[in-house]
């Protein structure tokens, strides 16, 4: 993944809206748009491979739209400005997280002190069950 060139793309291709923000706000809130809405084709991003590109689809499948856009919002800051930062920031956050490949997991048998050990703690264990009865002899 080449990151300079997807930030790149995400500046490009993003296409942006703003709406008003909602919640409380005062006087601000009801005359200014600052809420962003940040919406990127992913067929467009540049700097994925396509197996990197299949597997942002398939991760980000439920948030894409019909036509395959991703879309994110942000009113978190009283500034419109700011918003469109934070969207784009939440754009590229979310595409590399899911462009990532995780590392494949090697099986591993446990040590033989490991097995020991839960060996021995289960023995504590029966003792401590098996010290809980009536004591020998009495009927």
């Amino acid at each position: 993944m080449n990151l300079g060139q997807l930030r790149a793309s995400l500046e490009r291709a993003a296409r942006l809206d703003f709406a008003r923000s909602s919640g409380p706000g005062g006087q601000n809130v009801n005359k200014t748009s600052t809420k962003a809405i940040a919406r990127v084709s992913v067929a467009e991003l540049e700097g994925l491979s396509d197996a990197e590109r299949e597997r942002v689809r398939e991760r980000l499948d439920g948030r894409l739209t019909a036509e395959g856009d991703l879309v994110v919002y942000a009113q978190d800051e009283r500034s419109q400005v700011l918003n469109r930062a934070a969207a784009l920031a939440r754009l590229e956050s979310l595409i590399v997280k899911a462009a990532h490949r995780p590392k494949e997991r090697r099986p591993t048998k446990p040590t033989r002190a490991s097995r020991e050990r839960r060996l021995s703690g289960k023995k504590a264990r029966s003792e401590v069950k098996r010290g809980r009865g009536r004591p020998e002899g009495e009927t």
